[in-house]
């Protein structure tokens, strides 16, 4: 009641938006980042980098995640967006120790804010935690991986299907680059050629006139 005689709202209200309202108002100039783990046939630990936005996904893969490489995998993220930084305004990332203050600085250069998420959230990172899903799922869990270089090939491989063949429902089933006709399409007129990759684990199909 003294809060509210005094014109102050509540909590989560006091200094902006809620957390929801500015993923949904920003989507467009965000970047989310985050590591998961791999299991190799050796019985050896892989760790896995992987950056989001709006229509790609990049992904670094290391035996050992120094904080070196980690920065070095930063830069290289930044040149893999040609030119596109300046679209971005924030970077969400949890709190894990690879994330050093040498990572910051490299998205700092380019003016991309670092925004850090609350001590185990995953909710607060959820894009970036549906692609770890997916990738899981319809790659890893699928998959033997025998060593460091044969895992960057299946995750070369899986970023190209998943950002240029894989439909995505929040797209209307499109692929992040090729969004659908406006037109309607006669499918009489082609025809659907399917092609494995990675062995039969994933499946691609193309239009022929």
């Amino acid at each position: 009641m003294i809060l509210k005689k005094a014109g102050i709202g509540p909590a989560p209200r006091r200094s902006g938006p809620a957390w929801t309202q500015f993923l949904r108002s920003q989507a467009q100039a965000i970047l989310a980042t985050g590591f998961f783990t791999i299991d190799r046939l050796d019985g050896t630990t892989a760790y896995a980098l992987t950056m989001i936005e709006h229509a790609t996904r990049w992904i670094g893969a290391a035996a050992h995640p120094t904080a070196a490489w980690t920065v070095q995998t930063a830069r290289n993220a930044l040149m893999d967006l040609e030119g596109q930084a300046d679209r971005f305004k924030f970077l969400i990332r949890d709190r894990g120790p690879q994330f050093t203050a040498s990572f910051d600085a490299v998205f700092a250069s380019a003016d991309i804010e670092i925004v850090t998420t609350a001590v185990r959230p995953p909710v607060m990172n959820a894009i970036q935690e549906r692609w770890h899903r997916s990738v899981r799922a319809e790659l890893l869990d699928r998959s033997l991986v025998w060593n460091l270089a044969h895992l960057r090939r299946v995750l070369t491989e899986y970023e190209s299907f998943y950002n240029e063949h894989r439909p995505h429902c929040v797209l209307g089933q499109a692929a992040p680059p090729k969004p659908l006709p406006d037109n309607v399409v006669v499918l009489d007129q082609f025809r659907a050629t399917g092609h494995d990759r990675i062995g039969g684990t994933l499946h691609g199909y193309h239009m022929e006139d």
